[in-house]
């Protein structure tokens, strides 16, 4: 009891800490003047080919139905968990604002405008950053809820992700917010713009059966417009939004896509007008 009430107690930033501590993780910080990133370090490795980065979801965007959150860091750790107990050399990385704010901090930024090119763009960096870091050739991206559409906007900007794999994923923050009949999320991009690129991208979505905030049918609809081979679809059966996904990739987080593409090399592309109307 006495656990659960410190627990409770304890900032964001504090409870991902203690996290990191209890696995032999290192908490960093990326640097940057605008939206500097927490990120969990990966282990050292001799060699490391491919990095998988876990993004982040939307985090504790709002804090009522109309009210803005004033700190969108998540409550609930799960992603940072799946990354900590992944044995593939990872990092775990935060969106803008998450953890650690900044002045140029919006509530803008985790609300409408979380897909925006401004997001997607210091991401990026970030990816920059990371590469720099590790000397890694490519990248594998592992996003969760809106961590999935910004994962897939990466890989359609990058010529160095080689796959994406989502839970509970936004695949299209556009069909999302027609489905759930709310006002379209001015500001933000939308993976299914640029699915000229996508379609050529490996990629395996975890859907969960009982997720009442990413429908089922969603993934249906991405697929639909995707129209490509190369993406896989997993029904899980009885997940929630954010139960059962421990579980389910503990399963799955070796398991190689059906369609892994070569390495990529070249210069980055950069997200700009979308190849499809």
């Amino acid at each position: 009891m006495f656990s659960a009430l410190l627990s409770a107690c304890q900032s964001p930033r504090e409870a991902l800490q203690q996290l990191a501590e209890e696995h032999g993780r290192q908490l960093q910080v990326l640097p940057d003047h605008a939206f500097p990133l927490v990120m969990l370090a990966p282990h050292p490795a001799d060699k490391m080919t491919r990095l998988r980065v876990y993004l982040e979801g939307d985090g504790h965007a709002w804090a009522t139905a109309t009210q803005p959150s004033l700190d969108p860091s998540p409550h609930n750790l799960l992603v940072a968990r799946l990354a900590i107990n992944d044995p593939t050399p990872n990092v775990y990385l935060a969106r803008p604002c998450q953890f650690i704010m900044a002045a140029a901090c919006q509530s803008s930024l985790w609300t409408h405008r979380r897909f925006s090119r401004e997001v997607v763009t210091r991401l990026s960096q970030a990816l920059d950053q990371l590469k720099q870091r590790y000397a890694n050739r490519e990248f594998e991206l592992v996003g969760y809820s809106g961590g999935a559409a910004l994962a897939l906007l990466l890989a359609a900007q990058r010529n160095d992700v080689t796959q994406v794999q989502s839970f509970a994923g936004n695949l299209s923050p556009r069909l999302w917010a027609m489905m759930k009949g709310l006002s379209p999320l001015e500001g933000s991009l939308d993976p299914l713009e640029y699915r000229d690129r996508l379609a050529s991208l490996p990629q395996r979505h975890f859907i969960g059966t009982a997720d009442p905030i990413i429908p089922a049918s969603l993934a249906e609809r991405y697929q639909q417009a995707l129209g490509s081979p190369l993406a896989q679809y997993v029904p899980v059966q009885q997940a929630s939004h954010d139960r059962g996904w421990e579980a389910t990739w503990s399963r799955w987080a070796q398991t190689p896509l059906a369609h892994e593409s070569p390495g990529l090399e070249g210069e980055k592309r950069p997200l700009g007008v979308p190849q499809s109307p």
